[in-house]
């Protein structure tokens, strides 16, 4: 199977398409409490079902893109998220909505399936290109799935979001069965054994647990502010609904411009440095929640800064593990991303707990947490040891052309990571990471 531009403009369309299903509910989250009457903090239970069920689908069912019939499995999982989305539209009562959330989020692993298969099919030299292109289609979705639903949310209706959505799947499916051609298994070890491999795994790649533990906190900080935002906007300071809390996802696009001038700095200092700008630019994000929350300028300038943050620290990790093993990487894949949504879905937890506790200074409390252990990790327990460096040997090519061309795709100029390996820094010898977990 060969990466031909059509099949690769398929991979990053149904890229957006499927991770798009696990933010849909975030702008709607006002008027699910409003159907059933319940608190708010309530609803946001749903935000936090379907991120702790991606999660879990991650877990169990991305290591079988390494065992399984890839175009098979993709289709199958495709075909499931439609059928949860039908099901959450027509949810009786909020414990329905819950179950068939989690079981949304578990089936929409579709995108990570498809990256380690983007890296598969492609040549040594286009890999990193192909990646970039199907990943570019990922983060469009992510940016654009609040504002999506927000509008059709605030003129139709929650349930209808999920119902189109379903069509949506279904037409996928479709052209993904037809279309994509068959991606035979890479490995015939048993499930049971690719499982059982996660452990040495984890414990022999100290770039895939910096990245997992970074994952964690950053994607936990930005699912905290964005699964309380509606809360935020319908208060009476504000008067807002659905509609204004999925075009704030236009201001993410935004932040996403302004990534070039981080760029400058990432050209000499290389991405783990530009993961640290990341980390701060968050943290900065949530001091302005703080301090100007109340304002509608200082969450669109929040919002900017939090976006640009996260699409950050999320380009680099993943071009930095993509290029650990070849033999491996739906299970690399998974043990970042695993990482990834359980800090998301603990973000939202905690987020809609303390909104109805504390208001929006709980939802600054729960992110500004995660960011500050963010910065702890980052900046010391993680922190390379001075005259040394974490660059591995033959993986520049593909990580550092995987973040180049997402930059590329995304903002039509060249990325921050573009011109060095995402595990390079300024440090001129090899290093062994400063540990905690092992």
């Amino acid at each position: 199977m060969k990466a031909t531009k059509p099949l690769l403009f398929l991979l990053a369309a149904a890229c957006a398409a499927t991770v798009a299903n696990l933010y849909y509910i975030q702008p709607l989250l006002a008027q699910v409490a409003k159907t059933f009457g319940i608190p708010q903090a309530r609803a946001g239970y749903a935000a936090t079902a379907t991120q702790l069920g991606y999660a879990l689908g991650l877990f169990f069912f991305v290591p079988l893109g390494d065992r399984v019939e890839g175009r098979g499995l993709i289709v199958r999982m495709t075909l499931l998220a439609g059928v949860f989305l039908l099901a959450a539209g027509f949810s009786p009562s909020l414990p329905l909505l819950l179950v068939f959330s989690f079981a949304l989020g578990a089936a929409t692993i579709v995108p990570q399936l498809i990256v380690p298969l983007t890296a598969h099919i492609s040549k040594p030299e286009n890999r990193g290109a192909n990646i970039g292109f199907v990943m570019s289609g990922l983060l469009i979705g992510i940016l654009l799935s609040r504002v999506f639903s927000g509008f059709l949310g605030e003129a139709f209706g929650w349930r209808f979001v999920f119902h189109l959505m379903a069509a949506v799947m279904l037409a996928f499916a479709l052209l993904l069965r037809f279309l994509l051609p068959a991606s035979p298994a890479r490995t015939r070890e048993p499930y049971g054994k690719l499982l059982a491999s996660l452990r040495p795994l984890i414990q022999s790649q100290p770039v895939l647990r910096e990245a997992a533990v970074n994952g964690f906190l950053m994607f936990g900080a930005f699912s905290a502010f964005w699964t309380s935002l509606v809360f935020q906007l319908s208060t009476p300071v504000f008067g807002m609904g659905s509609r204004e809390a999925g075009l704030f996802g236009l201001a993410g696009i935004g932040g996403a411009l302004i990534a070039p001038a981080v760029g400058r700095l990432a050209d000499r200092r290389g991405a783990r440095y530009t993961v640290g700008i990341g980390v701060l630019l968050s943290s900065l994000a949530y001091l302005l929640f703080l301090f100007a929350g109340n304002t509608l300028a200082g969450l669109i300038a929040g919002v900017i800064l939090l976006d640009l943050g996260n699409q950050s620290g999320q380009v680099s990790n993943q071009a930095r593990i993509q290029a650990l093993s070849d033999e491996m990487r739906s299970r690399i894949t998974m043990v970042f991303m695993v990482s990834y949504f359980v800090g998301g879905s603990a973000g939202s937890f905690l987020s809609s707990q303390l909104w109805g506790r504390m208001g929006w200074n709980g939802v600054c409390l729960a992110g500004g947490g995660m960011m500050a252990l963010a910065l702890l990790f980052h900046f010391a327990v993680y922190r390379p040891p001075h005259g040394e460096n974490s660059c591995l040997k033959g993986s520049a090519s593909p990580c550092k052309k995987a973040a180049f061309h997402v930059g590329k795709r995304l903002l039509g100029s060249a990325h921050p990571f573009a011109s060095r390996h995402p595990c390079q820094t300024v440090f001129p010898r090899p290093y062994s990471y400063r540990l905690i977990f092992r």
